[in-house]
């Protein structure tokens, strides 16, 4: 194609020494074919041309209409002005259309072309001018209008929309000649050995070319804001917890953390179950090679560790549910087992959590764990919430803690994120008591967000684990949508995970600092 239409450019310029444009010599080819071509003759200098940008306005169909057979009041003006004894306004629609009868009505009361008379429309004058018309028949023949004014307006109506043209304004180059003389790339040795290679011409290095642009990966907004979460976490001594598994028990995911199995999270409504295979088998120790291990892989050696006894914390936690232990009444119902092994999708990742605090009850220590990943909630996607989304979660074992120590402890490490005003208010966890919901100021929008959630896990859920009575552990969690889109201005959480991502947006966009705004 390229070769052809410069073929044919160097045919319409042998006839003219005038600049030509290229949408009155080449009205139906596309302007990326039609600069290719020219950029080849002007490696040559056989051409010079320069690029002509312009907005121009296209009718819509709705416009187009109006343009060939008049604007909805006029529409209406007519009707009315045939009726000689006037029409009903019930006869209307009948008369121009359901549309033009809802749209035009109004407008030719405006215009004062028609009065209503009781329930009849009656003519106001004997003749109209159809402005809008006119006004759209201007910009159907020239692709604009005189007036900016009148355009805006014409878009606002939804009449007109603008399109960016790209046009060319070429003419002869210093070396044009009718003929274009194909330019060879390489020499070869049948030219060298036939003797050609001195008649032939060949194309000259162009050392000013630009390289073609590399594409290259970028870093989700998600990862960005995680990173800065994982130094603040690291900053204060945290160890992060493995959360390689998305799938986990009814027993890790709820019963463990003192949930109980009529509570209203565990429904369809809020859950989504493995339906193949529905039933795990009771909680038992990892295999060797399978075996999690936070900051570290399979393939280090593993340390040696004293042998849980995995069916008395199963018993445990289902007595301390079913009659109560430790000193607690329990939730007093008949424990069920099966509902205990069903295979769910974690709906938080305070399931980890629990795993890794009953691992620490073989070696009762003071201990820091966090983890950020990915929870499933079997909720309806609308701009703020999503089927799947990330959890940021802390927790602090240790002995001696206290609720104000808690409350200190937040306001250290929200500061860490830029947030300095913090309110906490009295909320209920099935395996937190006391329990906290955290809000902070947020100035953009200058009111209180809720930004977490936090507690001292409940007696019922650490010592069926073996944890001493005393040792007391802290408990947070909040999302890393929320910030995330905080921080870079997103309103619609569906632009931030999805099929709805705007590339552009990933790529542009830079990193944050969680202390900055």
């Amino acid at each position: 194609m390229a070769t052809d239409l410069t073929a044919k450019v160097l045919d319409v310029l042998s006839q003219t020494d005038e600049p030509i444009l290229s949408t009155d010599a080449f009205p139906s080819t596309p302007s990326s074919e039609i600069k290719s071509a020219l950029d080849r003759l002007k490696s040559r200098e056989m051409v010079a041309y320069e690029t002509l940008d312009k907005d121009e306005a296209i009718l819509t169909p709705e416009a187009e209409d109006i343009a060939a057979n008049g604007s909805h009041e006029a529409k209406v003006f007519e009707a009315v002005l045939q009726a000689v004894e006037g029409m009903k306004i019930s006869d209307l629609p009948k008369a121009v259309g359901q549309e033009s009868a809802k749209i035009g009505r109004g407008k030719a009361f405006k215009e004062g072309w028609i009065k209503k008379d009781n329930d009849i429309l009656r003519a106001n004058r004997e003749s109209i001018t159809d402005t809008s018309r006119e006004q759209l028949q201007t910009i159907q023949s020239t692709r604009t209008h005189p007036d900016p004014k009148i355009l805006n307006d014409l878009k606002k109506r939804k009449l007109v929309t603008m399109h960016k043209v790209i046009s060319y304004k070429f003419s002869k180059g210093p070396k044009f000649a009718r003929q274009f003389v194909k330019e060879q790339t390489d020499l070869t040795a049948e030219m060298l050995a036939s003797g050609t290679w001195n008649t032939v011409s060949f194309k000259p290095y162009n050392f000013k070319s630009m390289g073609a642009p590399t594409g290259s990966g970028a870093l989700h907004p998600l990862n960005k804001v995680r990173h800065e979460f994982r130094q603040i976490f690291f900053e204060m001594g945290f160890e992060e917890m493995p959360t390689n598994r998305y799938v986990e028990t009814g027993f890790w995911n709820f019963d463990a953390l003192f949930v109980p199995q009529q509570h209203p999270a565990r429904d369809q409504q809020d859950t989504f179950f493995i339906s193949d295979p529905p039933y795990a088998d009771r909680p038992r120790e990892d295999p060797q090679e399978t075996q999690h291990l936070p900051n570290g892989s399979a393939s280090e050696p593993l340390p040696k560790k004293p042998k849980q006894d995995y069916e008395q914390y199963f018993e445990n936690v289902k007595e301390v549910h079913e009659t109560g232990k430790y000193g607690s009444i329990g939730y007093r119902y008949p424990y069920n087992d099966d509902e205990s092994l069903k295979l769910v999708l974690r709906t938080h990742t305070t399931a980890i959590s629990t795993y890794m605090l009953h691992k620490l009850a073989a070696n009762p220590r003071p201990a820091r764990y966090f983890s950020i990943d990915r929870v499933f909630r079997n909720e309806s996607v609308d701009a703020t919430h999503l089927a799947e989304f990330h959890q940021v979660e802390g927790v602090i074992a240790d002995y001696g803690l206290t609720l104000g120590g808690l409350i200190g402890f937040m306001e250290v490490f929200f500061a860490k994120m830029g947030i300095h005003r913090l309110r906490f208010k009295p909320a209920y966890n099935p395996y937190t008591e006391p329990s906290m919901e955290i809000f902070g100021f947020h100035e953009g929008l200058d009111k209180w967000v809720e930004i977490g959630n936090s507690g001292m896990f409940r007696p019922e859920m650490l010592e069926p684990m073996g944890l001493p009575p005393d040792m007391r552990i802290y408990g947070w969690g909040l999302s890393l949508e929320r910030p995330t889109m905080i921080k870079y201005g997103v309103k619609n959480i569906r632009e931030l995970l999805g099929h709805k991502v705007d590339l552009n947006f990933v790529e542009s966009n830079p990193a944050v600092r969680l202390e900055k705004d």
